[in-house]
């Protein structure tokens, strides 16, 4: 794998405005991507993975704030060399005419949602190609979205149909055709399976996972369900409540959790063996998620926290390294190490 970054969160702080007070959604995030890597984050809902993802995308609401932080693209000029841009910074109409779908692209949760009912899929496929005007005529239009639709397991006769005419997975299928159309290189997947049957998960995985390979794709995998992300994920990080808990790699996380919260999500994850899954001593996270308006003092997640102590109370652990690549933000795990 390169060791280029494609894409760099630094210090990223976002507040919302709503009529209860304000939301302190997002404190301090930092992650990179390197080119042709999956990182996948994961949490509750509420624990600000989507909010990091719009963020990076220009879809905001109006009443959010950033309050301080970077998100660094960096991508090829077409010239050979490599230009890095604060997305933060540009305007929604840079993002949708010079970034959105052309460097960076995004695959929806809900496929019946974001697909337009009333139009056909090949328009669908081919609505960025139309508004950058990538065809020379009419054929070649046809051929791409031919193209495309074999890519992502479909075919070209498909282009003719409306989104009603195909099941859940095939119209996944059809908005991550949309989003590779124009060739980017940066794919935010915000959910974009958990819509779908357990059976059909995997096999839009695999095509995720078969797409990266041949196409060089990054993936910034959003995501609440850890049983989903181990199988594509080169690295993951784990949120709540505004914060980042633990970042690993996949291998790592699941070998050496260290974070109680994390400990508690993966515990919930079934295994195949039956009589595995029924030995399987859960971690049951007490009560529920605190409200992001009046957080608790010290660490986030220590009223829920089992072996929360005094200190954890009183002040909020800062993300450190415990062990090589493997960052987590707990103060029970700096007294042990």
């Amino acid at each position: 794998m390169s060791a280029k970054t494609i894409l760099q969160i630094k210090n990223l702080d976002i507040s919302f405005r709503t009529n209860a007070g304000v939301v302190h959604a997002i404190r301090g995030i930092n992650l990179d991507l390197q080119k042709g890597e999956t990182v996948a984050i994961v949490g509750e809902s509420g624990s600000g993975k989507s909010v990091t993802m719009k963020a990076a995308v220009g879809l905001l609401d109006s009443n959010a704030t950033v309050n301080s932080g970077e998100i660094l693209y960096t991508y090829d000029d077409g010239h050979g060399q490599d230009k890095t841009v604060d997305l933060l910074k540009l305007s929604k109409k840079q993002l949708r005419t010079e970034y959105n779908g052309q460097r960076l692209a995004m695959v929806f949760q809900d496929p019946m949602a974001s697909l337009n009912p009333r139009k056909k899929v090949g328009d669908i496929i081919s609505e960025g190609m139309d508004i950058h005007h990538r065809f020379a005529n009419r054929q070649e239009r046809e051929e791409k979205i031919s193209e495309m639709l074999k890519k992502v397991g479909l075919s070209p006769e498909h282009a003719a149909r409306y989104p009603h005419q195909f099941s859940g997975g095939q119209r996944q299928r059809v908005g991550i055709a949309r989003a590779l159309i124009m060739n980017p290189k940066l794919i935010i997947a915000d959910e974009c399976i958990s819509a779908l049957d357990v059976s059909i998960q995997a096999q839009v995985i695999n095509l995720l996972h078969d797409l990266q390979e041949r196409m060089g794709l990054t993936y910034l995998f959003i995501a609440h369900d850890l049983n989903i992300v181990k199988y594509i994920s080169d690295r993951i990080a784990v949120m709540y409540l505004g914060s980042m808990v633990e970042l690993a790699t996949s291998d790592e996380l699941y070998a050496n959790t260290l974070h109680p919260y994390s400990k508690a999500l993966l515990s919930a994850v079934p295994i195949p063996d039956p009589k595995l899954e029924a030995q399987k001593k859960r971690q049951i996270i007490e009560g529920d998620v605190p409200s992001p308006i009046n957080k608790p003092k010290g660490c986030a997640f220590s009223s829920r926290c089992p072996l929360a102590c005094d200190k954890c109370r009183q002040s909020a652990p800062t993300l450190k390294e415990a062990a090589p690549g493997h960052f987590v933000a707990c103060h029970l795990v700096e007294a042990q190490s």
